[in-house]
C-alpha cells in the first residue's frame, strides 16, 4: 500500500521566498524587535525552545503569501534547525504557530487594527495580538489582545503579564542605543522591568569597577598601616 504523507507536497522554507525587498518604514519598527529580542538572548540564554523572528515571514497556507510581522515569538520549537538560521518561519514544519505577534504602526495604520488582526486570529491563531503605536493620543498606544474561541479580547494595563510566556510586557520611558524616549520591555511577574542587554552590560562593568576601586582602597590602607608601624618601629612581616 502507497504510504501518503501530504506534508512531503508541501513547499519546504528553502523552497519558498524569504524577501520582498519592503525596506523598514519606520526606525521604531527595527530598534523595538532589536531591544525585546536581545533581552530574550540574555534572559533566556540557557533555553533552546523559542525563537523571535523580526521581519520574518510567517508562511501559514502554501497557497497564500506570507505575513511578515515586525516581530513574533515562538514556544516550543528549535532555537536553530539543524544548526542553520532559519530562511522563514514555515508553520507546517514548526508544527504551531507564534504565541505572540507584534506590530509597531507608524503615523498611518495599515490593517493593524483590522484585517491583520482578524487574520492573525483566524487563519494563525496567534494567542497574544500586539499593537504598539506611540504616536496615538485619544486611545492607549500599546494594545495586548489573547485569542479566547477565535477571537481577540483587549487585556488592559500595563504592563501585562503573560502566563503562557512566563514574561510580561509594557512600556516605559528609558535609553535604547543612547536614544532617552518610550520603549517597549519585558516585565516579571513582579512587575519589575527586565534589564535591556546594553543595561545588564553596563551593570557588570559598574560591578567591576566598584570591585577594583574597593581593591584600590583595601591596598591603601594596608600600605598605610605598614607605614604606622614601621613609624613605632615595627615590621609589618614581623606580625606574619
Amino acid at each position: 500500500m502507497l504510504n501518503y504523507n501530504p506534508l512531503h507536497c508541501l513547499p519546504s522554507s528553502e523552497e519558498l521566498p524569504d524577501s520582498e525587498d519592503t525596506p523598514v518604514d519606520n526606525e521604531l519598527q527595527d530598534l523595538i524587535p532589536s531591544l525585546l529580542k536581545s533581552t530574550l538572548a540574555f534572559v533566556w540564554s540557557e533555553r533552546w525552545d523559542w525563537f523571535f523572528g523580526v521581519k520574518m515571514g510567517i508562511y501559514y497556507d502554501p497557497k497564500k503569501a506570507a505575513i511578515a510581522p515586525d516581530a513574533f515569538l515562538s514556544i516550543g520549537v528549535k532555537r536553530f534547525i539543524d544548526g542553520d538560521l532559519r530562511l522563514s518561519y514555515v508553520t507546517w514544519e514548526e508544527k504551531q504557530p507564534p504565541v505572540l505577534a507584534l506590530e509597531v504602526v507608524s503615523q498611518i495604520s495599515h490593517g493593524e487594527y483590522s484585517t491583520k488582526k482578524e487574520l492573525y486570529a483566524k487563519e494563525l491563531g496567534v494567542l497574544y495580538y500586539i499593537i504598539y503605536k506611540p504616536l496615538r493620543k485619544k486611545k492607549p498606544p500599546l494594545e495586548v489582545y489573547q485569542l479566547k474561541d477565535g477571537e481577540y479580547f483587549l487585556i488592559p494595563g500595563n504592563p501585562i503579564w503573560l502566563p503562557e510566556i512566563g514574561l510580561g510586557i509594557g512600556r516605559e520611558r528609558g535609553i535604547y542605543q543612547g536614544i532617552a524616549r518610550e520603549w517597549l520591555y519585558w516585565y516579571n511577574e513582579e512587575g519589575q522591568r527586565l534589564l535591556t542587554a546594553e543595561e545588564r552590560v553596563h551593570e557588570i562593568e559598574e560591578q567591576l569597577n566598584f570591585e577594583r576601586q574597593l581593591r584600590i582602597q583595601t591596598e591603601q590602607k594596608m600600605q598605610l598601616l605598614a607605614e604606622q608601624l614601621r613609624v613605632l618601629g615595627v615590621e609589618p612581616e614581623s606580625l606574619a
